[in-house]
């Protein structure tokens, strides 16, 4: 009957501690690892969503930009943080389902992260420097199929959405660019609006400003209807070149065995954060599309991240990319 006792007491103080624990978390600050670097879209929305969660979390959620390898480098640390809801991490479709396809040490990427939140998709821009010859995606693609191999396409890296999405166009347009690697969209978008490179399939957050100030010319967006923010730029459909469609998704993830009770708090703050009017302003001014609140869920994050994975790896294991 003793042991009986004790062993009652034992578990009861260990539910306690555990239920403190979760009542307490977090009690330091939190990093939030954006694989990309600074000043690019989801640097940006990394920045937006750490912001508002500090203030949910009653702790300072800081952005740490780890780069390298196409956002291989930041999502790997993340994976091999402690699993503690101290360090979580951003990260899209590029670093969640396209890499895995071809960097071999991401093939479990399911497996590696506890999912957070959906928090946005947005699809692509095609750009060009603002004297580039071509007036609209019919010339542009006229242009670079007579100047094979010479038109140059600045990319965040091997795939990375601005390469998948050039690679796409070659396929659907039977025409051959020259990929230009950088380590992240903000210093292509630098080189194209110096008219150092000639296009981009780049993220609406990462151009639009640009397009707006008229340093560089928007050809199209890869959906099927027109952005809210951007109503003058036609679609893919309408402009000529039908059916290239690409959405960058970004979601929010904690390495793999992070406790339940954690993941909860962290979800809850990342789905708060979606409802604040001013951080939707700001999602919806850089051409993003917020989820609704069931499609936020780690659940639905978990699923539309698979589903995705279905419907990607062929594609691009078809197309034989390879490290570079």
């Amino acid at each position: 009957m003793r042991r009986r006792i004790i062993a009652s007491l034992m578990l009861a103080s260990g539910l306690a501690a555990g239920s403190a624990g979760a009542q307490t978390f977090p009690s330091k600050q939190i990093t939030l690892v954006v694989p990309f670097a600074a000043g690019g879209p989801t640097d940006t929305l990394g920045r937006v969503m750490a912001e508002r969660m500090s203030r949910t979390l009653g702790q300072t959620v800081i952005v740490e930009n780890t780069t390298g390898a196409a956002g291989t480098i930041g999502a790997a640390r993340v994976a091999r943080a402690a699993p503690d809801g101290y360090t979580i991490g951003i990260g899209h479709w590029s670093t969640h389902v396209v890499n895995p396809a071809i960097y071999p040490a991401m093939a479990n990427v399911l497996d590696d992260f506890e999912p957070l939140a959906l928090i946005a998709t947005n699809p692509q821009l095609v750009v060009s420097r603002k004297d580039f010859p071509a007036t609209d995606l019919k010339t542009l693609i006229e242009w670079t199929k007579a100047n094979a191999d010479k038109v140059t396409v600045g990319t965040a890296g091997v795939g990375s959405p601005t390469h998948i999405s050039g690679l796409y166009f070659e396929q659907k347009t039977g025409a051959k660019v020259r990929f230009i690697p950088y380590r992240g969209a903000a210093p292509a978008l630098q080189d194209l609006m110096a008219g150092q490179i000639d296009i981009m399939f780049d993220q609406v957050a990462n151009s639009i400003a640009q397009v707006q100030a008229g340093k560089i010319k928007a050809f199209a967006v890869t959906s099927k209807q027109r952005l809210k923010v951007m109503p003058d730029i036609p679609t893919v459909d309408e402009a000529g070149l039908p059916g290239l469609y690409i959405s960058v998704w970004h979601g929010i993830w904690a390495p793999k065995g992070t406790p339940g009770d954690v993941t909860a708090r962290l979800s809850a703050a990342a789905m708060e954060a979606l409802t604040d009017p001013q951080v939707r302003e700001r999602f919806i001014s850089l051409g993003q599309e917020i989820p609704e609140p069931a499609q936020q869920t780690p659940q639905a994050l978990r699923a539309h991240h698979e589903a995705e994975i279905k419907l990607w790896w062929p594609l691009i294991k078809a197309a034989g990319i390879k490290i570079e």
